[in-house]
């Protein structure tokens, strides 16, 4: 028994045993939190001053960084397809393809990872140091659930103003891609505008406005789940807040799979 816990295999094992351990315990206490999430809004017992407080970061404080990395990302596409699609004697399908890029993927996506960065990780870092610091043990005593009052509002925020954050990055990533197409390919405006609008479809729009609020809602639940289930000190709350990080990304890549795998498969 002495020699196998010396073994490699021995040890690789315990690490996957503890690995999947902690998985499903996180995964259980994602879908525990959900729950009551969703009961509380299915009888309407949602705080609207602080959905609206949390709203505010949703929607305006992570709009900067949105726009950036959208704004960004979508002029350096336009910047390497506009010219070769020109070269093709193609240029005037560039507005119609970045539409379908920005619309089905990119301002989606990336607003989302902004958000994570931004607004995910600072929730899970706000509640994990009130969890530490007995805030929430105190809330429990003075009857006051926290799953009502942190992680509810922060919850109806993400799923409705996320296409917010959507809608306004999308328009914004469509404007930088036109302006890059006309320097670099030489295409009038009027062309890519002509162009945008046979690439803009009404199915595709409200699909990446659901995926949107899908994204919204998850991002906000792991990261207030994360920081509401961490015990210990400071060190615990960098790890939630990490941990919060990592879980939202792999969430919005599966959401994004399923999204893809059902409307476009």
């Amino acid at each position: 028994m002495f020699e196998l816990e010396k073994t490699l295999t021995y040890r690789a094992f315990l690490l996957l045993l503890g690995l999947s351990r902690e998985f499903l315990i996180t995964l259980g206490n994602i879908g525990r939190d959900f729950s009551h999430v969703l009961a509380y809004i299915l009888s309407l017992k949602i705080n609207v001053r602080e959905t609206i407080e949390q709203a505010k970061r949703f929607a305006f404080d992570s709009l900067p960084i949105s726009l950036t990395i959208v704004g960004m990302t979508s002029a350096i596409i336009a910047m390497q397809l506009a010219p070769e699609l020109a070269k093709q004697g193609a240029a005037d399908y560039t507005g119609m393809l970045s539409a379908i890029v920005m619309i089905r993927e990119l301002a989606v996506v990336m607003s989302g990872f902004a958000i994570i960065s931004m607004v995910g990780s600072s929730f899970a870092s706000e509640i994990a140091s009130m969890s530490v610091t007995q805030q929430i043990n105190a809330m429990k005593v003075l009857k006051v659930d926290p799953v009502e009052y942190l992680i509810v509002p922060r919850f109806a925020a993400g799923v409705l103003f996320m296409p917010v954050v959507f809608v306004v990055a999308a328009t914004f990533g469509l404007f930088c891609a036109g302006l890059v197409s006309h320097y670099c390919a030489d295409l009038s405006i009027l062309n890519y505008i002509t162009s945008l609008w046979r690439g803009l479809v009404v199915k595709d729009i409200m699909i990446a406005i659901l995926k949107s609020s899908f994204f919204g809602g998850t991002i906000a639940l792991i990261s207030c789940s994360m920081g509401f289930s961490t015990r210990g000190g400071a060190k615990e709350v960098g790890i939630a807040t990490t941990k919060a990080v990592v879980w939202s990304f792999l969430a919005i890549a599966i959401w994004d799979f399923i999204f893809a795998s059902i409307f476009y498969l």
